[in-house]
């Protein structure tokens, strides 16, 4: 065989199997109240662009601000779900990091979002996972409809279908009107017996590291063990339980102990109060997870 052609052939087998890696993109929820334009925002999405070194997009929900509160959470995931199978950049899979209300969103993704790209990482912070034992406290002056919702109100058609938050308050008082009424945290914590989804376990199961952030002085997000799943009994306001000792964790509902034994989930707190997150706890239990790489034969 000639020579040249050897080399030719050696050179061309080097250039199509040389492997290349790309930085995974990440997608950012805000909490509700907020929207992408926002300073805060803005901000925290190109905090964590600069940080990382990875390409991170804002994911907006409809309006952004008024429908963080207002739309209910079975079609802000829905509509979160078309946005990123419709992204090219998020095609080969993506990091996820959500604040507060914006992690329902983020899980309702996971979950329930069919023929979607793979979400390797997830960060969750200040998330109400377990849900929250009150009505979420409001600013001074506040109009906002939840601002005047009563606790018998709460698992009506009305509120479940005009207030976000309905979705994933837990009332001890009225575990059973939650459990039947209630639309959305039910569903996306496997909690019915009767209607237990295998597709959100293994798609939960799916993660490669789940980071669970619990912020020590949370006075929004109550009780704020919720943001690592850890909740009350059925029916009771104590004891607290950790999330290794809920049902959903010993039953393993939607994954989360198959997770944990397979050491992909890391439960931390950080001091502050809600979404006060220190600029070195964002490099420390953030950024880490959003300099994955995606690998691929040129």
């Amino acid at each position: 065989m000639d020579k040249t052609f050897q080399r030719s052939a050696l050179l061309v087998t080097f250039f199509f199997f040389f492997p290349l890696s790309i930085s995974v993109p990440f997608i950012h929820l805000h909490g509700i109240n907020d929207q992408c334009s926002s300073a805060a925002a803005r901000s925290f999405t190109q905090l964590l662009r600069n940080l990382s070194s990875s390409p991170g997009y804002c994911l907006e929900i409809g309006n952004g601000e008024h429908d963080s509160m207002y739309m209910p959470l079975m079609q802000q995931a829905s509509i979160a779900c078309e946005k990123v199978k419709q992204m090219k950049e998020l095609s080969q899979g993506y990091n996820i990091v959500a604040q507060s209300q914006g992690n329902m969103v983020a899980r309702g993704l996971i979950e329930f979002c069919d023929n979607a790209p793979p979400v390797f990482n997830y960060v969750s912070l200040g998330g109400p996972h377990a849900g929250i034992s009150i009505i979420p406290p409001c600013p001074v002056g506040a109009s906002y409809p939840l601002c005047q919702l009563r606790e018998t109100e709460v698992y009506t058609d009305y509120a479940q279908d005009h207030i976000a938050p309905c979705g994933y308050i837990k009332l001890a008082t009225k575990i059973s009107e939650y459990m039947e009424n209630c639309k959305f945290l039910p569903k996306l914590n496997n909690e019915r017996p009767n209607e237990r989804n295998s597709t959100y376990k293994e798609r939960f199961t799916s993660l490669h590291n789940l980071v669970l952030v619990m912020f020590e002085g949370d006075t929004i997000v109550v009780p704020k063990e919720t943001c690592l799943f850890g909740f009350y009994p059925d029916g009771a306001t104590a004891p607290l339980l950790p999330p290794q000792q809920t049902k959903l964790y010993t039953e393993d509902w939607i994954g989360l102990k198959t997770l944990d034994d397979a050491g992909k989930v890391k439960f931390v707190g950080v001091p502050g109060d809600h979404l006060e997150m220190a600029h070195d706890d964002v490099v420390k239990y953030v950024v880490p997870y959003l300099q994955n790489q995606l690998a691929f034969s040129s």
